[in-house]
């Protein structure tokens, strides 16, 4: 079951078009990659998709309905969640605190979560429940953030960037975190450069170049085609 569609998406910044008639779909339960070099368009995608640019064309379907032109809390508030690359975490309040900000009713055929819920996933957590945000690693900002969103019990998340400057051991817990995800039956979008972690979390990829989509597949195949991955990715 598709859960959120894009299709023939543009995006501008003053009178620099951005992205170039992206369309891509992520189902129930599947994580999805988005990936390509710097500047190549996965976080504008994102933000484009939550309606937080000015200027967009296109259409985006979130569970059948079109939410092109809505309002980001509006469209927060249908279960679509948003974790941004730049860990925007209340550094005054506490980790129970910021969970509180982000939490939203039960939503039926989401996931349910509640704080022990997730401190089983993110044991770190749970370990500094009362510690103020300010005064947590990077990492552990990146997990609060991460949770926060789920306390929206979201049906779709959006990932941008979560690996970017982590220590590989949180890398590794976060590669957990999007597999357990995942089995609770959460879509995911995830943009992303490191090709180790996409591959160890993701079913698909779609690859972005000046903002346009260059390659859309699953990702085992992909991984395995070098002329691909050195056009796109470098690598």
């Amino acid at each position: 079951m598709t859960l959120l569609k894009v299709d023939a998406l543009n995006a501008f910044y003053g009178r620099a078009q951005i992205l170039f008639d992206v369309a891509l779909e992520v189902g129930r339960g599947e994580v999805v990659a988005l990936m390509g070099r710097n500047g190549a368009g996965k976080s504008t995608t994102m933000k484009a998709v939550m309606g937080l640019l000015p200027r967009v064309t296109g259409t985006v379907e979130f569970m059948g309905e079109s939410v092109s032109g809505m309002a980001p809390y509006r469209i927060a508030r249908k279960g679509l969640g948003y974790v941004p690359e730049d860990r925007r975490v209340f550094g005054d309040l506490t980790v129970m605190e910021n969970l509180d900000t982000g939490r939203q009713p039960p939503r039926e055929g989401a996931p349910l979560w509640t704080p022990d819920k997730l401190f089983r996933v993110f044991p770190n957590l749970g370990e500094m429940r009362h510690r103020r945000a300010s005064r947590m690693s990077g990492g552990e900002q990146q997990m609060l953030t991460v949770s926060r969103t789920l306390m929206g019990n979201p049906r779709v998340v959006l990932l941008d960037e979560p690996s970017e400057g982590m220590a590989p051991i949180i890398v590794e817990q976060m590669a957990d975190m999007i597999l357990e995800l995942k089995r609770e039956g959460l879509a995911i979008l995830l943009s992303e450069q490191n090709l180790h972690f996409a591959e160890l979390v993701s079913d698909r990829v779609y690859v972005l170049e000046k903002g346009q989509v260059r390659y859309a597949g699953a990702m085992k195949a992909f991984v395995q085609d070098d002329a691909a991955r050195r056009a796109y990715l470098g690598v």
